[in-house]
């Protein structure tokens, strides 16, 4: 079903008289659009990862240790085709040394202990193969991108265009997940250590 829908638009104007030679103002638009539509995102497995007990022992103490490599099926179905973008959050923030990274959190309140890496792979749009895009400006300009870092808007696009997202009403892709430890050198491992990585993918019409 085809409705048009129209865009809601509050305008607030501020003014300010200085004298009555001189009069200046400032603008202030307040705008959007509502959408009829909404889309829901989901993984597979609850959209945890468990990596069970670790051995200290197991782990290099001058480099990173990659403890895993999962993938989990991400799938974001929507009421009508709609234009989105995948907006990454780390819970954990400022526990990693890489912004681009998500956090494993912290040992002793300081001590970072590792961080995972988010990438989407084999998209499928109403069972048409896509691209994942990304967006470092909030959508107004993108490109080929296959990492879904904090901040940034991932999206999807045909496979001959990657300069504009595609409306799409399901989506189906791995999200594949690879988690590293810090060197372990400096690290406080004398007692069990949580590792407590949490992320939250939040949904951006556009």
């Amino acid at each position: 079903m085809n409705k048009l829908f129209p865009v809601l638009t509050t305008a607030l104007l501020l003014a300010a008289s200085t004298g009555a030679w001189a009069a200046s103002t400032a603008e202030l638009t307040v705008k959007g659009l509502i959408t009829p539509s909404a889309c829901t995102p989901s993984l597979s497995n609850g959209g945890v990862i468990d990596h069970g007990k670790i051995s200290a022992k197991d782990l290099n103490p001058t480099k990173y240790t990659i403890i895993g490599n999962h993938t989990l099926s991400l799938t974001v179905t929507c009421e009508a085709a709609t234009a989105f973008a995948l907006y990454g959050v780390d819970n954990r923030v400022g526990s990693t040394d890489n912004p681009s990274d998500y956090g494993l959190g912290l040992i002793n309140g300081d001590q970072k202990l590792g961080h995972y890496v988010l990438m989407l792979s084999n998209p499928l749009a109403d069972n048409v193969p896509v691209q994942t895009i990304g967006s470092t400006d909030q959508g107004s300009s993108w490109n080929k991108e296959r990492f879904l870092d904090p901040g940034l808007y991932m999206s999807i696009a045909a496979m001959s265009d990657a300069s504009q997202p595609l409306p799409a009403k399901d989506l189906v892709a791995d999200l594949e997940v690879q988690t590293l430890i810090n060197r372990t050198d400096g690290m406080d491992l004398s007692n069990e250590v949580l590792i407590d990585g949490s992320a939250t993918l939040e949904m951006r019409y556009l």
